[in-house]
């Protein structure tokens, strides 16, 4: 899902218990080879909702959100950023934080 706006990503992420805030950039392509991976790792996770934002496509959720490089993860449990993972993002540290509060949550 992509989210356009402002108001979309903070409804996106009050509607859902647990979700991801994907922050890329046109010009990113370490973001445009990750996404991919995360919505694959994601696959085993049913209950966490996905959505990606351009930033040229919103860019003030830069300074709603203090986003300085990209890409940038936010996560999202009950409208409250509980994670970010920015830049250099390895899977593997990504997954353990996705599991250490999935199983909280869920």
């Amino acid at each position: 899902m992509v989210l356009s706006t402002l108001d979309s990503i903070k409804n996106f992420t009050k509607e859902n218990t647990m979700c991801i805030v994907y922050f890329s950039s046109e010009a990113c392509s370490v973001c445009h080879a990750l996404y991919p991976k995360i919505e694959e790792v994601l696959t085993n996770y049913p209950n966490i909702k996905l959505s990606k934002v351009e930033i040229s496509d919103v860019p003030e959720a830069a300074g709603e959100y203090s986003i300085f490089s990209f890409p940038t993860l936010l996560i999202f449990i009950d409208g409250k950023e509980i994670a970010r993972k920015s830049r250099i993002i390895s899977i593997d540290d990504f997954l353990a934080t996705i599991d250490k509060y999935y199983s909280l949550v869920f």
